[in-house]
């Protein structure tokens, strides 16, 4: 068996859109689904191969049939939030006991940033998980079209640019870790994997995860077998057991990202459940926003705004 990670949507888009992936599955976040949907990349799932359908998430399945008309193509894997990881002990230090640790303040305030630099801060390489954080912020739609709001929410990263060390989509597991970084916007289970890392090196180096009270971005990875699979049969016994209840608990348990099975719940460790960062409490729940699919010309704006915050010019 041959299981290849990537860092961001944008790599596994590459390839699949490249025709010939050489992958019979693969695991796209719901919004990237939409678009590969569009350009014919999937496959229609057919069910009735797939008897551990039963066990999923009936809220999700409709949560992400925004994304996938009545979940023809895709189930959820995995899903979770995008917000802040932080080292307690060396963000206090930086900014004192008052530190707005649960606002996207922390960042976005520049005399904030700035503390933050020397301890170093990190953000995902994503412009359409990033730019509509800072739409968010400024009080504007997530998904927004219009291109005076995208030229704020670039200034907005602008402003802060020079106190960023760097953009990368799994880096800042191992730089949290580690104590290499103070603050990283990222993944849910990645900063919480992060945590777990942390504690199995002694302890030494502290790791907390908040979903800022203004809201934040929410994703699912999504399971799909692409049109150009060549082991179809493979593929759907590999879903079949993807879905088995005590399997999905077991990832949880691993990788501490909430799944879309809603028999594993019961399985799953209670100090994972029972914590918000990983299965936000409803008002929480209620702040989140998805990714959206976003039409062509407005992802290309983003791109542009990326690279010339990514360059800082």
């Amino acid at each position: 068996m041959v299981y290849d990670v990537f860092d961001s949507n944008e790599t596994l888009e590459a390839k699949l859109l490249a025709g010939k992936s050489g992958y019979d599955i693969v695991v796209p976040s719901n919004n990237f689904l939409a678009k590969q949907i569009k350009a014919g990349v999937y496959q229609e799932l057919d069910k009735s191969k797939l008897p551990n359908w039963k066990n999923l998430n009936e809220s999700l399945l409709k949560a992400v049939s925004v994304s996938d008309p009545d979940n023809k193509h895709a189930f959820p894997y995995m899903w979770g939030s995008i917000g802040i990881g932080i080292n307690p002990d060396k963000v206090k230090a930086a900014l004192g006991a008052d530190a707005p640790v649960n606002s996207w303040d922390l960042l976005f305030k520049p005399e904030n940033a700035a503390k933050l630099k020397s301890c170093g801060i990190s953000f995902l390489d994503s412009p359409t998980e990033m730019l509509p954080i800072a739409l968010h912020y400024l009080g504007y739609p997530t998904d927004s079209q219009d291109k005076k709001q995208l030229a704020e929410a670039e200034a907005l990263f602008m402003k802060i640019r020079p106190s960023i060390g760097y953009f990368h989509s799994s880096k800042y597991i191992s730089d949290l870790a580690n104590g290499n970084i103070c603050v990283a916007v990222g993944y849910s289970g990645d900063i919480y994997q992060a945590k777990s890392r942390a504690a199995e090196a002694g302890g030494k180096v502290k790791v907390a995860y908040n979903i800022p009270k203004e809201g934040a971005g929410s994703f699912y990875d999504m399971v799909a077998i692409p049109k150009s699979a060549e082991n179809v049969e493979g593929a759907y016994k590999f879903m079949t057991f993807l879905m088995k209840p005590e399997i999905m608990a077991e990832i949880t348990n691993a990788v501490r990202f909430p799944n879309g099975n809603a028999a594993a719940t019961a399985l799953v460790d209670k100090e994972i459940t029972s914590d918000p960062g990983v299965y936000p409490p409803a008002d929480v729940q209620a702040k989140l926003y998805a990714i959206a699919d976003l039409p062509v010309a407005t992802q290309r704006i983003m791109t542009r705004s990326w690279t010339k915050i990514k360059s800082g010019k």
